[in-house]
This record gives C-alpha cells, structure tokens and sequence, in this order.
C-alpha cells in the first residue's frame, strides 16, 4: 500500500505534456464554413488529441497558402481549384484535408430577373472577384448553352457580388456562395437564384480543404488535427442547434440572422471524413483545367492530395 500511494504521488506531481502547437491560417474571416473548427477548438476536441491549435484570419484572403508554402505556419485553408493552379506555379503545397466537400460556388442571378436560363446571359454583364478558375467554370457553363465568354462582358466588382446584382450594376455574379449570398440577398429583400456549377458542366470538387508544404509538414500532428474536426462535425450532425449556440457565443458578430441562416444551409456540406479523399475527383478537375487552358500539363494526383493518416 505504502508502495502504491508513493507511486500515486509521483504520477501526480509528474506535469501533463505539453500540447503540440501547431498554426492555422483560415482563408477568410470567421463564418459558418469553420464551424468544425471552431467548435473542435471550444469542444476540446484539439486539446484531447494533444494539440494547441492557433486559429488566425487573414489579413490578406490570397497569403495564407503562400505563408504555409514559406513554412509559417503549419496549415491553411484553402480552395482546391486554387490548389491546382499554385502547383503549377510552383508552390510546395498538398490537400491534407477537407473541410467543406461540395462545390459552394455558383451563378447568380435576380429570382424575378430576365435571366431564365443560362443561354439568355447572351451580351450581359457578369461580375466577379478573383480572376482564373472563375473564367473556366464559365467557359464551361455556358458553352453547353451556345454562349462562349466572347458573348459577354466580365466585370471585376471586387468582393460585392450581391451588393453589384441587387443594384443592376451586373446581371449576374460568378463566384457567389449559394450558403451565403443567396440569404444576404434574401435578408434585403431581394430575392435570388443559383445555377449549380456542378449541374452545368463543371467537374464537382472540394470548395475548402486544408493544405500544407509536404517538406514540412508534421504528418501525425495534422492527421490528429482531422481526428479532431471529424469529431466536431459529428457533434454538429448530431447536434446542429447546440452546435449553433456554441458556435456563435465565441463572437458577437456571428450572432446575426445572416450567419444562423449560413450555418443552417453549410451544416450537410461538411466533409464527415476530413482525411478522406476522391483520388478521382482531384484527377477530374486537373483534366479540367488543362481543357480550360488554365494549367499547361497535368500533374499526377499524387502531387496534388496526400492522406497523412497513410503516412
């Protein structure tokens, strides 16, 4: 007995190891679309696989998978269309994860517009935020529609989409989120409609996903980060309206009717298998953008995605 309450001290006065930390870059302010993450984080999913994870939004939305790629921080969340296009430019990155799974992308038009179908953007404005994929996904779009991009006019409007297409600037907006501008444009009043741009010719994909620099990276700390959001999307699954709560009591500005509308709408879009991936999805998308003219040659799937759970 004497041995055993001895032993029992020790273990007691032996301090607890210290967490892992590790950096992740977001791709944009805090929303709904993080909601495995933040709730991983308040949950203590993080802390119960060994990890002190640092959540930061970026200043600049285009730095976040260069900074990974420089080794200053240890994952970003990214978009896999960009992710094709920056491996070709060079940058020494790998989808390690998958956080929303299914195309958030898509054309947007006035409900009650004169836009019906997609062969009547014939001589419209369409506007846009960032040039590149958006230009194939059109291309291809509207190519099944015998409309070709010489048929319209592309205006950059920054990020307003919805704010251009209420406000008759555009006719229609190419990268708008159907989670989120659909109900912002609802919450003004302004009825909207998505044409799905895996409904018309685009290859689906994986709209947000981890990625990481393959020379760098920690394979076991980052495949414990994916046990943790996985944990966290079934709470959500199980659990959306307290997952909610939870969710919004971490900032005062997601308590508005614009994000409980966003959370609602992005809840079965969550990828239940974060380390899971489609090798086929990937290999589909990078034939895409070669047809496109977007990338010149085609990289190997093995180059694009890893499963750091394998590793």
């Amino acid at each position: 007995m004497k041995h055993l309450i001895t032993a029992l001290a020790l273990m007691m006065a032996t301090p607890a190891m210290a967490a892992d930390k590790m950096t992740l870059l977001l791709d944009w302010f805090i929303n709904p679309d993080h909601g495995p993450i933040i709730i991983a984080q308040e949950n203590g999913y993080f802390a119960d696989e060994g990890l002190e994870v640092e959540v930061v939004a970026p200043a600049d939305p285009s730095a976040p998978p260069r900074l990974v790629a420089a080794g200053q921080a240890d994952l970003a969340v990214s978009y896999q269309p960009q992710l094709h296009l920056q491996i070709h430019e060079g940058l020494p990155l790998k989808r390690v994860g998958t956080l929303v799974a299914t195309p958030l992308n898509c054309l947007l038009v006035l409900k009650d517009g004169p836009i019906k179908q997609l062969s009547d953007l014939k001589g419209k404005k369409i506007g846009f935020s960032v040039a590149g994929v958006e230009e194939a996904v059109l291309q291809a779009m509207l190519g099944q529609h015998g409309v070709t991009t010489d048929d319209i006019e592309m205006i950059n409007v920054n990020f307003s989409l919805s704010p251009s297409l209420m406000s008759g600037q555009v006719d229609a907006v190419i990268g708008a989120f159907r989670n989120f501008e659909l109900n912002q444009m609802e919450i003004e009043g302004v009825e909207g409609r998505c044409f799905y741009i895996e409904e018309e010719g685009v290859p689906s994909y994986d709209e947000l996903i981890y990625v990481a620099n393959p020379e760098l990276m920690d394979a076991d700390m980052i495949a414990r980060f994916l046990t943790a959001t996985e944990k966290a999307t079934q709470f959500i699954v199980n659990n959306p309206e307290k997952s909610w709560e939870i969710f919004a009591a971490t900032s005062t500005e997601l308590q508005d009717d614009l994000n409980a509308k966003a959370w609602v709408d992005t809840l079965p879009r969550f990828a239940l298998r974060p380390a899971g991936f489609d090798a086929g999805r990937y290999a589909r998308f990078e034939q895409f953008l070669l047809d496109s003219g977007m990338i010149p040659s085609l990289n190997p799937v093995a180059a694009i995605a890893i499963d750091v759970t394998a590793q």
